[in-house]
């Protein structure tokens, strides 16, 4: 009850300070024409009558007209029964009979909103925050079928997110956000067509889960990630030895082959200086590289022997 009535004062406050921001230029030009005739009656005649006149016909003739912005429509009751809508622009009533209760925005609003401490389907607690875009498409329903349309929408958004929340797994709320946001939006349209309000869409702001739950989802992710790396690797490696089983069978066929690949092999290892490489014993046996071995470290050997080209030139150094 304590909120319900915080909420009802402010709503009075919005609406006094919506009525103050309505003072338009025709209502000061209706009050000064009323009220100059009766100061001038006061040098003329001595008499304070006519200023008090004036002032009070100046009120009263200030409250005739009004002015309604493009996007306001204003609600009209005479003697407490519905009149119309007024505007936009300027228009007139009868001061004393005719009352404006409430001035409507047709505009796009945005209203933001938010579940906290929500238990999921699979209950996990989440704070959800999200924003509603609606317009209100029918000003005589809004002013007519709820006492405040922008706070009945707003209760509207927040009970139908919870709502959404309790009935969706953690999973669903994190990766389907589009099909959550309109899920959201058909609900809160199917709770506020009646009051003359349509929402143009619902979108998502950000889902917060526990630090513990995120952690171990962090892990859970990172010990997939390896093990699709490992899965890769591994298959990888079968492929790896389909192709030197096919090279084999390649190489069986063909010796000269064979050797032409492994003199390559060599060649590609000793042509930088102090390169090492391993080679087994039975290759060596069965390819003959025993002397292609010897010759090329033998070469290697002489090659760092020779002087260099810089050292020639300088002659002997003593």
């Amino acid at each position: 009850m304590p909120d319900v009535a915080l909420n009802w004062n402010a709503g009075k406050g919005r609406r006094t300070q919506v009525d103050a921001a309505h003072v338009n230029v025709v209502q000061v030009i209706v009050f000064l024409v009323c009220f100059l005739p009766g100061l001038a009656s006061v040098f003329v005649l001595g008499h304070p009558a006519g200023v008090i006149a004036g002032t009070v016909l100046g009120l009263i003739g200030a409250m005739a007209p009004k002015v309604a912005q493009q996007w306001e429509r204003a609600v009209v009751l005479r003697l407490g029964n519905y009149r119309g809508l007024q505007g936009p622009g300027l228009f007139w009533v009868i001061p004393g009979i005719d009352q404006v209760t409430s001035w409507i925005d047709q505009s796009i609003i945005t209203t933001s909103f938010a579940a906290e401490q929500t238990l999921t389907s699979d209950t996990v607690p989440v704070n959800v925050d999200a924003v509603l875009f609606w317009m209100v498409y029918d000003a005589e329903k809004a002013a007519l079928e709820v006492q405040d349309y922008k706070l009945a929408v707003s209760w509207a958004a927040q009970t139908a997110l919870r709502d959404i929340i309790g009935r969706t797994p953690l999973t669903v709320l994190l990766r389907g956000r589009e099909q959550i946001e309109a899920q959201l939006q058909k609900l809160i349209d199917e709770r506020s067509n009646p009051w003359g309000v349509t929402v143009q869409s619902v979108e998502m702001r950000d889902v917060i889960i526990p630090e513990a739950l995120q952690d171990a989802m962090s892990r859970e992710a990172q010990a997939a990630r390896e093990k699709e790396a490992r899965i890769i690797l591994g298959q990888a490696e079968v492929d790896i030895a389909h192709l030197f089983e096919q090279a084999a069978k390649s190489y069986e066929a063909n010796p000269t082959a064979l050797h032409l690949r492994a003199m390559n092999i060599l060649y590609e290892g000793l042509k930088e200086k102090g390169a090492l490489m391993l080679i087994p014993s039975t290759a060596v046996e069965s390819m003959g590289l025993g002397g292609m071995m010897g010759a090329a470290a033998l070469r290697q050997q002489v090659l760092a022997q020779e002087p260099t080209p810089a050292a020639q030139s300088n002659g002997p150094v003593l």
